[in-house]
C-alpha cells in the first residue's frame, strides 16, 4: 500500500510516525507498506537469519538482523535481513546495540513476497549498493533462484541446486547452496 502524503513528508518527520505491522517503508517521499509475509518468505527469512548468526556471529564478524529498519540516503527501509559487519553495529552510550540504525547494512537481503514488485525491491538495493553495501540478494521462493546485486553493480543469477551463493569477503565462513536454501521449505 503506498500512500503520498498531503504535503511533503521528510525522512525525519517519517521517522516520528507511529511503525505499523508490517513495516512500513519511506521511499522517495511516499510511505510504502511493505506487504504481509506469507509461509515461504517467513520460512526462509526464520532459518536465514540464525545460519548466518550461527557462522558469523560467535567470531564478532557480523550481526544478521530480521526486518530491521534502516535509515540513509533519504530513505528508511525495512531489509528481511539487513547484515552488519561487527564494527559497524551502532552502539549506544552503554555500548550495547543502539535503537536506530542510521547507516546501510554491509549486506542486504530481500525474500520476495507474492505479487511484490521485483522493480521497488530491486531499487532498494540498488540505494543500499549506492551507500556502501558489500553485496544485496533477491531471494524468490516462487522461482527458486536468487540474484545478487554485487557492489560493483553486476548481477548474477542462481538457479542450480548445487550453486554456492556467494557472500560478501567478510562471510566467507558462512556458505550456502540453492538447494540447502530452499531445501528449507520442504515439509515432509
Amino acid at each position: 500500500m503506498v500512500q503520498t502524503p498531503t504535503r511533503p513528508l521528510t525522512l525525519e518527520t517519517f521517522l516520528k510516525l507511529a511503525e505499523t505491522k508490517p513495516a512500513s517503508e519511506f521511499i522517495d517521499g511516499q510511505i510504502i507498506q511493505k506487504p504481509m509475509p506469507q509461509g515461504k518468505h517467513s520460512t526462509i527469512q526464520g532459518d536465514l537469519v540464525p545460519a548466518i548468526n550461527t557462522a558469523l556471529k560467535p567470531t564478532r564478524v557480523a550481526w544478521a538482523y530480521p526486518e530491521l529498519r534502516c535509515s540513509f540516503g533519504g530513505r528508511s527501509t525495512v531489509p528481511d535481513v539487513a547484515v552488519f559487519t561487527w564494527e559497524r553495529i551502532p552502539r549506544d552510550e552503554s555500548g550495547q546495540v543502539a535503537n536506530v540504525f542510521s547507516i546501510a547494512p554491509d549486506w542486504t537481503i530481500k525474500i520476495l513476497s507474492p505479487d511484490q514488485s521485483q522493480t521497488k525491491v530491486v531499487r532498494n538495493i540498488l540505494h543500499c549498493l549506492d551507500y556502501g553495501t558489500q553485496m544485496g540478494w533477491l531471494i524468490d521462493p516462487d522461482e527458486a533462484s536468487v540474484f545478487v546485486y554485487f557492489a560493483d553493480r553486476r548481477t548474477a543469477v542462481f538457479e542450480e541446486k548445487d550453486a554456492l551463493l556467494p557472500v560478501p569477503g567478510f562471510a566467507e565462513s558462512f556458505q550456502l547452496t540453492i538447494g540447502q536454501l530452499f531445501g528449507w521449505l520442504e515439509v515432509i
